[in-house]
C-alpha cells in the first residue's frame, strides 16, 4: 500500500521531474503575467503622449498616461480589469500647474468647472514643462480660430 497503482499516478516518476513541472508552469504564468503587465502600459496612439515612470509612486504596474489632442486633454491609468480615463476639452482647463520633485514632477490640470484638478504623478521634469506648453498652445490656437468653450 505504499505505492500508489499505475492509474492512479499523476505520471510523475520522481520528486525531480515533478518539481520540473512545478517550475515550468510556474514560468510559464510568471512570463503570461510579465506580459499582460506590459500589454496593458503600452503607450497609447497618437502624436502626444507621456507616459509617467514606473518607478514613481503609484505607477509601479501600470504607468499613467497624458494624451493632449487639438481638441482635448486625456488622463489615462489602465488598471488589473478596465481602465481609468478623464478627459478635458482644450477650453475647459483653467490652468496648469506643476510640482517638481526631486525626481519627478506631479502636474496638476485644473478646469474651470473648479472641481478637483486631474493630477498626474511620475513624470519627467521636461514632460512636465512641454505638457504645459502644448495645452498654452493648443488653446491659443483653439481661441484665436474663434472657438466657444463648451
Amino acid at each position: 500500500m505504499d505505492t500508489l497503482p499505475s492509474d492512479l499516478s499523476l505520471g510523475f516518476d520522481t520528486a525531480p521531474n515533478a518539481l520540473l513541472t512545478i517550475g515550468i508552469v510556474l514560468a510559464i504564468a510568471g512570463a503570461l503575467l510579465l506580459w499582460f503587465v506590459l500589454w496593458k502600459g503600452r503607450p497609447m496612439p497618437g502624436a502626444h503622449v507621456f507616459r509617467a515612470s514606473r518607478l514613481s509612486k503609484g505607477n509601479r504596474i501600470f504607468p499613467t498616461q497624458v494624451v493632449i489632442t487639438d481638441s482635448s486633454v486625456t488622463h489615462y491609468t489602465p488598471q488589473w480589469i478596465g481602465k481609468r480615463e478623464e478627459s478635458i476639452h482644450i477650453s475647459h482647463v483653467a490652468s496648469i500647474k506643476i510640482d517638481t520633485n526631486i525626481l519627478f514632477s506631479d502636474v496638476f490640470i485644473e478646469t474651470t468647472g473648479g472641481h478637483n484638478p486631474v493630477v498626474c504623478h511620475g513624470h519627467s521634469k521636461g514632460d512636465a514643462v512641454e505638457m504645459k506648453r502644448l495645452i498654452e498652445t493648443l488653446q491659443s490656437a483653439f481661441y484665436r480660430e474663434g472657438g466657444k468653450p463648451g
